[in-house]
């Protein structure tokens, strides 16, 4: 399902204003220390991971993300694509999330309002997200299922 396929956008067709980075820095910092709390506060997975995506979407804009764990429902994985693109979204980007020892632990999926690819600095968040999602589940499971 997830391909971690990244194609890269030519910066000098971007259409919308330029982030200034240090701000862009800063909104991440911030978010992702309020991420982290949440998780040391031991958050439910489920809204973890939902506060990762919304985290992505909002600095994106016009995105809807999705982290799904492999035990999830394939047919309702495929049915939540079918609907994506029945309400006229466009996949962004499929990647997997895996853990240190290239265990998979889950895949994000993200889908546009346009169609369109990831800009270096969209690829850079999402990377974020995505380490974000593995510490989440990877604390998840070592809590649930202690050694």
């Amino acid at each position: 399902m997830a391909d971690n396929h990244f194609p890269l956008r030519d910066r000098s067709q971007e259409r919308w204003p330029r982030h200034d980075s240090g701000g862009e820095i800063q909104y991440l910092l911030r978010a992702e220390e309020q991420l982290l709390h949440s998780m040391s506060a031991r958050v439910p997975l489920a809204e973890m991971l939902h506060k990762i995506c919304d985290a992505l979407n909002s600095e994106i804009g016009n995105m809807i993300s999705l982290i799904s764990l492999p035990n999830d429902d394939a047919i309702g994985l495929a049915a939540i694509a079918k609907s994506a693109e029945l309400f006229g979204l466009h996949k962004f980007c499929s990647a997997r999330v895996v853990g240190g020892s290239d265990e998979l632990l889950g895949s994000l999926e993200m889908y546009s309002c346009v169609p369109r690819r990831p800009f270096l600095s969209e690829v850079r968040l999402i990377e974020r997200a995505i380490c974000l999602a593995a510490v989440a589940i990877k604390r998840h499971s070592d809590a649930v299922n202690p050694v």
